[in-house]
């Protein structure tokens, strides 16, 4: 089974997400994967998923009642396929929180789509369709190159 890692500054917008699109996904076309988020920083350790994506997730129907933020771990770096960083910033701070990635599984999720830029952060744009019009475009085409869907 393979195992993708969404990863975010705080874990309550952008990683969450991403998670939960690819979940739905999946699950429509009944394929088994082990997918979470996490986050790079300790800012919003154990709180829930922030309103912007709150709803973009009701509009899809989509249930993430249950996630709370939290931090990635070394050993999500032994755990996980593919650790997929919403920009730059993200992987610069998780090739230093991991000590580098000797397996070469940090990738930019806009990358497996062939597109050279960072999924903005809401936090700061408040544009909260944008980033969703950019998870949704680089989920569909990691899901297609990991599975051909």
């Amino acid at each position: 089974m393979k195992k993708i890692l969404f990863v975010c500054h705080g874990n309550i917008c952008r990683s969450p997400m991403a998670e939960f699109v690819t979940k739905k996904k999946l699950e429509e076309r009944k394929i088994k994967a082990l997918v979470e988020s996490a986050a790079t920083s300790r800012e919003e350790i154990g709180n829930g998923v922030h309103y912007g994506t709150r709803a973009i997730l009701d509009r899809l129907d989509i249930d993430y009642s249950a996630k709370r933020a939290r931090q990635i771990t070394r050993q999500d770096y032994e755990e996980f396929d593919y650790i997929v960083a919403m920009d730059r910033y993200n992987v610069t701070n998780l090739y230093r929180m991991l000590g580098g990635d000797p397996k070469h599984k940090i990738t930019k999720l806009l990358d497996w789509a062939n597109i050279d830029r960072d999924v903005a952060d809401p936090w700061y744009t408040g544009d909260f369709e944008k980033t969703y019009e950019d998870i949704e475009v680089g989920c569909t085409a990691l899901l297609d190159k990991i599975f051909g869907i």
